[in-house]
């Protein structure tokens, strides 16, 4: 990540034109007969040209300064595949009294058709707008008359009253772009600190100087006019175990630092520390609620009661909020009215409950903190200095002796000390109401561990019948707690458990600790499936990698320029034992292997035999590391494809 903090001063230039946008219209055979091999020969449709203008000006009708931002798109689209791009969706910011709008909206696709480009326009009903959630609004329409090999277009201006965040732009998308320009008008009064972020390199940065762009109460006001141009952009792929797309993707970001005032003062945005520190302990929605001890005092000796040390007390605190106050599925940093209403409701959102538990662990003289973080989908949070508008979520610690613990009581099915996987991301920020705040490592406190254990005869006509035992701990236990809980009851689940496993029917079973979250989960099914459909019992061919199997390698790429990120480290195991109903050799079997992933990061072992007429089997599949450099990316992927590889290999047995 590129981080360029830039000052803008008045500057006595000419006033250079606004626009360096292309003609809206102009279809060449060039742009219908782009070759996508010159960028990728894969892509379904490529950005033959993306514009970007923004700028603050003064609203004519509500006097106040607005970001005005256009954006424009020619796309080409190759195939079938490729229709989905011209499903457009523009985001846009709202609340109770401001709201981001669109106009100028205009779209069109053009096809080749008797050696004319013909055009046809999409019809303004075919644009509609939907509510996302409290603060955002969603615009979308599509293209129409979409074939193979349509180039398509559409522009249209935003007006945005929020200038803190200015308008970023994403050179990168999920098609590559041919050739992506943003040209930025920032008046000399406003100083933003500007992050350029990815992998991709600017092909070109441009400042210029643009005088009088604004006038405010009668002051001309000079503008810096700054172009960035990215040419050539591959797609952004995104592959599973990773956080925000946003953490990766090339993009310019822009964070208001401070605004020259007319009148010769300064207002400062970019705070520090210090600063965050104060405001957040005086905040009514957050460290105000941090000290309502006073909800809890009466309360505390009853919930505590029968535990003797700390860590019992924090426990049964812990276990106390989570079934107090139901999570509403509304993340956030500040309560939503105050903990008092979330307890009397029984309800609330993230802040709400873990405010709440903060409160009640200092009312049992434990020392309880704040920690603010950003989501793993909300991307990491930068460093460099506060944006508080980076945090979306807030949790708990509580420091006993020598060791800390994290805690989120939004989870009901989450043991003590273990954060939802949402929250592993990065680092977070502690918010102590005594003392200055510090960064901490979101780190999983346990590995997800899955334990398989299967005893079981074959019979004469083919047919395995034994007992299938999985012992489940961490985030394996809570992932395989919530699809159970989904059901009305264990029974339901293992009823719809047996109708999809299709060659193995579950006969009996029995489920401990589904209720008990510190404790391993342990499923233990009486099963039963057939190996051998019996036209021939003297020799006949066996795969024993039917548990957990691995078909599908998750890493297809020929480079990933971002981490392999997955949560936590995981333990996998699997103990088969069958006996057979007679004398059988082994003439074929699955290579034993023992491989494993450089620096300690990780192994696969499988060893097979036959035995007094047992077959036995057992693998190993660890990942000792939560998260794995892009260096390390080709070596994961051919770890998985040596595995996939040896398991398509079968036993064969002759009698």
């Amino acid at each position: 990540m590129k981080n360029i903090s830039i000052l803008f001063f008045l500057f006595f230039l000419s006033l250079s034109a606004y626009a360096q946008n292309f003609t809206y219209g102009a279809i060449t055979h060039d742009d219908y007969q782009f070759d996508r091999k010159t960028l990728d020969s894969n892509a379904n449709a490529i950005v033959l040209k993306e514009f970007g203008n923004a700028s603050i000006q003064l609203d004519d009708n509500t006097h106040s300064l607005v970001l005005v931002f256009e954006h424009h798109v020619k796309m080409k689209i190759y195939n079938k595949e490729g229709f989905k791009e011209a499903n457009i969706v523009i985001p846009m910011y709202k609340d109770d009294s401001r709201e981001e709008t669109i106009s100028d909206l205009k779209a069109s696709t053009f096809n080749f058709i008797d050696n004319n480009f013909v055009e046809t326009v999409m019809d303004r009903k075919a644009v509609f707008t939907e509510n996302r959630s409290k603060y955002t609004r969603l615009t979308k329409f599509t293209l129409p008359n979409l074939k193979e090999g349509s180039v398509i277009e559409y522009s249209y201006t935003l007006k945005s009253p929020n200038l803190f965040n200015f308008k970023t732009w994403e050179f990168q998308g999920d098609i590559p772009k041919v050739h992506s320009e943003y040209l930025v008008y920032i008046p000399g009064i406003y100083n933003y600190n500007v992050s350029l972020r990815g992998f991709q390199k600017l092909t070109d940065q441009k400042v210029e100087l643009s005088k009088e762009c604004l006038r405010l109460s009668g002051a001309a006001i000079d503008c810096s006019k700054i172009t960035y141009l990215m040419k050539n952009v591959p797609a952004f792929i995104e592959e599973d175990n990773m956080t925000a797309p946003s953490n990766f993707k090339s993009a310019i970001y822009f964070e208001l630092s401070d605004v020259q005032n007319l009148n010769g003062g300064k207002t400062s945005y970019t705070k520090t520390w210090k600063d965050i520190d104060n405001d957040l302990s005086s905040e009514k929605n957050l460290g105000s609620q941090m000290k309502r001890k006073d909800l809890f005092k009466d309360l505390i000796p009853g919930i505590t009661k029968g535990a003797t040390n700390e860590l019992e007390k924090a426990q049964a605190v812990f276990n106390y909020i989570k079934k107090q106050i139901k999570w509403d599925n509304y993340y956030g940093k500040y309560s939503t009215d105050n903990i008092k209403k979330a307890l009397e409701t029984r309800s609330g959102n993230v802040a709400d409950i873990n405010l709440s538990l903060i409160a009640a662990l200092s009312a049992a003289d434990l020392d309880a903190e704040a920690v603010i973080l950003s989501t793993r989908d909300n991307g990491t949070v930068n460093k460099l200095y506060p944006v508080m508008s980076d945090f979306n979520y807030l949790v708990a610690k509580v420091n006993i002796g020598d060791k800390s613990y994290l805690l989120d009581a939004t989870e009901p099915l989450l043991p003590f000390g273990l954060l939802p996987l949402r929250c592993i991301n990065d680092q977070g920020r502690v918010i102590n109401l005594k003392k200055p705040s510090y960064w901490i490592d979101l780190k999983a406190s346990q590995k997800s561990v899955t334990n398989y254990i299967l005893s079981g005869k074959m019979t004469t006509d083919g047919k395995i019948v034994g007992t299938l035992t999985t012992h489940s701990m961490g985030y394996s236990a809570f992932n395989k707690r919530r699809d159970i809980l989904r059901y009305t009851s264990p029974d339901e689940y293992v009823e719809k458990l047996d109708e999809r496993l299709t060659r193995i029917k579950i006969t009996d079973h029995q489920i401990s600790n589904l209720d008990s979250v510190e404790n391993m989960l342990t499923e233990k099914y009486e099963v039963e499936f057939t190996i051998n459909d019996g036209t021939n019992q003297n020799q006949f061919y066996f795969s024993p990698f039917f548990i957990n199997p691995i078909s599908k390698n998750p890493f297809n790429l020929n480079e990933r320029t971002y981490p392999v990120d997955l949560g936590s480290g995981s333990d996998e195991r699997i103990t088969m034992n069958i006996t057979l109903p007679a004398k059988y050799q082994l003439l074929e079997k699955p290579k034993d292997m023992a491989i494993g992933l450089p620096n300690n990061g990780g192994r696969y072992l499988l060893s097979s035999k036959l035995e007094e007429d047992t077959i036995s089997v057992n693998q190993i599949l660890q990942f000792n590391n939560a998260i794995y450099q892009p260096e390390e990316y080709l070596f994961l992927k051919e770890f998985y494809s040596r595995i996939i590889q040896n398991q398509k290999t079968e036993f064969l047995l002759k009698k």
